[in-house]
């Protein structure tokens, strides 16, 4: 059996709050509940038991109670906590103190800013009071096209406080990226700022506004506006108000309108790679009671902690990453590129500022292992306790990294779930060991099994990705989904009311998950069911492979040919001697039907602007498909090799 390569202590697992938590349940309930396990079966088997505990424990704050736990027609139709009402914002500003509760930092690598928890509410009521003033009541919409900054969060906090719904995009979209998003939601109010700085170099946003706005003026009443540098110019922009002028406003206390439990509070955005994206309401309630789960329980995150996850406002985690101020924690926003100015840049800030949880992606932990960075030796990690990881499947190499190189006592939780639940499907738990390769454990009250074409549920193998029961984060629909049509094909039309999400796991003998890569990416030469994230792992590891891309191109037979494009390290090129390795380092740490037909080299990989893959947006260009919506693509010129070499791939 695989031995792990971290096992809590007696005296960390007793003072974690999830073993508190399960003394909370045994009480209530008179259950034993010896493990997590036990506790896992018991949240999916009890979900109207479950999810109260979870609100009782973490203290959240309701105005209303309810009257139903958990009614509605199937999971489809569920319907959470009805007759209750709160209001997030409340939620997360319910620590009022000194204690810090923001800290901004950037790559220009000045001291920290810091905003304490008084000082954030004192700036949501300012804003809170211009949004009204700008006519935004519940429902309507607050757009940020923004950095990861103190002004973003401010603005998400004063638009939830009123029961408006709260929507942001990161400065690396582009207009049509922007207007893709924003233009179907129609926001009354946008945040913005002058320009922006990644990788050492501010980009004006001026120009870009002016066209945004102009294409959004129909709902537009007011465009905040936060100047990059003091004094930059913002002269000509309509609807303009500076966000130096909303903080000048007087002192006040903001106030917090009692919603229902599903009142919207976020809109969230599909990649868009095969058109336009789906736009994706979550609940207020739902999310709350969910990240409550995932800081408390699964992260162990406490007042006393300070969490980072490097983000933009972009993508699901800075929405999590916010969360964390419910608990009264210390958020660290990091703005700009994380190799600037230099690669050990996040780990240097993280042993300065005694970051507790760091969050990070696999992308980021073979990058610094390739550089030979060797943070725990070279600073201060004593005070991290965890090491959070998503994005994509993390490699038994990136766990021997960590524990080698970070930390030998920490936790290394991969998580993994998405920007449709806005939460996670499978993550940490601090009472558990963690295996190689293996994410801990399936999150609580997740009813996650491993499901074969046919319906039926698996264990050590291979198997798509299902949620069988009801969960708060569920959406509440798509936005102008009037039939909620989109909405059921997204996720119901696969297995008649079960969810399904579309990544490809193995439940382990563990009972934890190995996530093998997108299911509507799997391989199928010879019929045979291969995830793509078991040929990235031995591929990516290797020195002279800085990254790769693999997609299955059909054959004349109505068999699938898998070809591997990798991206090689400067100063080394594909041949031979380095394919044949390739090629055997694949078959021994997976199996021949892994190994690939051909492998090629390519100047890039495109990527989502959030960082992913795009496996299926090459493959349809390869096959003359519907071309993939480019600027939903980070890099949309990595599509231009394979455009001119088409011809000459297929065969």
């Amino acid at each position: 059996m695989t031995q792990p390569l971290w096992t809590p202590s007696a005296a960390r697992v007793q003072a974690a709050q999830l073993t508190r938590f399960m003394k909370q349940v045994e009480g209530h309930h008179q259950v034993a509940l010896p493990d997590y396990d036990t506790l896992w079966q018991w949240s999916v088997d009890h979900p109207e038991l479950f999810w109260p505990e979870v609100i009782d424990y973490a203290g959240l704050q309701f105005t209303t109670p309810w009257h139903t736990v958990l009614g509605g027609e199937g999971m489809e139709h569920a319907k959470w906590f009805e007759g209750a009402t709160l209001n997030f914002a409340e939620n997360l500003l319910r620590h009022r103190s000194d204690k810090t509760a923001l800290i901004s930092i950037d790559e220009r690598d000045e001291a920290p800013i810091r905003v304490s928890y008084n000082e954030l509410a004192a700036m949501v009521a300012k804003v809170q009071a211009q949004l009204l003033e700008a006519g935004v009541g519940q429902g309507d919409r607050v757009a940020a096209w923004m950095p990861n900054r103190i002004e973003t969060v401010v603005t998400m906090l004063a638009a939830s406080s009123i029961g408006a719904i709260f929507s942001s995009s990161s400065p690396d979209f582009g207009i049509k990226g922007v207007m893709d998003r924003f233009g179907q939601i129609q926001p009354k109010v946008l945040l913005c700022t002058t320009a922006s700085r990644y990788n050492g170099r501010d980009h004006d946003m001026v120009g870009k506004l002016a066209e945004i706005i102009g294409n959004l003026q129909d709902s537009l009443t007011q465009v905040l506006v936060v100047q990059h540098t003091p004094g930059a110019s913002f002269e000509g922009l309509p609807l303009a108000v500076s966000w130096s002028d909303v903080m000048a406003r007087h002192e006040s206390e903001p106030t917090f309108a009692p919603l229902p439990f599903d009142h919207p509070l976020y809109i969230m955005y599909s990649s868009g790679t095969t058109g336009v994206p789906k736009c994706i309401v979550h609940g207020a309630g739902g999310t709350l009671v969910q990240h409550a789960k995932e800081h408390i329980l699964h992260t162990d995150l406490s007042e006393g902690d300070t969490l980072f996850y490097f983000t933009t406002c972009g993508w699901m985690m800075w929405n999590w990453l916010v969360s964390g101020l419910l608990v009264g924690a210390e958020v660290v926003l990091w703005d700009g590129s994380p190799a600037v100015p230099s690669l050990d840049v996040l780990w240097r800030r993280a042993g300065e500022l005694g970051i507790n949880v760091f969050g990070t992606s696999p992308k980021f932990l073979s990058m610094c292992e390739k550089e030979g960075l060797r943070p725990g030796t070279t600073h201060d990690l004593s005070q991290l306790k965890a090491v959070l990881s998503t994005g994509s499947p993390l490699s038994v190499d990136n766990f021997n990294y960590v524990y080698e190189h970070i930390s030998r006592d920490v936790q290394l939780a991969s998580i993994s779930g998405g920007t449709d639940i806005i939460s996670c499907f499978m993550l940490g738990c601090p009472i558990a060991p963690v295996y190689p390769g293996e994410i801990q454990k399936r999150g609580l009250g997740m009813a996650v099994e491993a499901w074969r074409s046919e319906g039926e549920p698996v264990v050590g193998e291979k198997a798509e990705l299902v949620c069988t029961r009801p969960f708060p984060s569920m959406p509440v629909g798509f936005w102008s989904d009037t039939d909620g049509a989109r909405y059921h094909n997204a996720y119901f039309a696969e297995f008649d009311g079960v969810w399904r999400h579309g990544d490809f796991i193995e439940i382990t003998e563990h009972q934890g998950v190995i996530v093998h890569g997108r299911s509507d990416s799997t391989l199928n030469p010879g019929g045979v069911r291969i995830g793509t994230a078991e040929i990235y792992r031995p591929v990516e590891s290797m020195d002279e492979v800085r990254e790769a891309l693999v997609v299955g191109l059909p054959t004349d037979d109505n068999d699938v040919e898998v070809v591997l494009f990798v991206v090689l390290q400067a100063d080394h090129t594909l041949d031979d001697e380095l394919t044949n390795r390739m090629k055997r380092r694949i078959r021994s740490l997976a199996s021949p039907r892994h190994v690939p037909a051909r492998i090629l080299q390519v100047p890039a990989v495109p990527r989502t602007i959030s960082g992913k893959k795009v496996e299926i947006a090459v493959s349809r260009v390869l096959q003359d498909m519907k071309a993939p919506n480019r600027d939903a693509l980070g890099n949309p010129e990595a599509l231009d090799w394979f455009e001119s070499h088409k011809d000459t791939l297929r065969r």
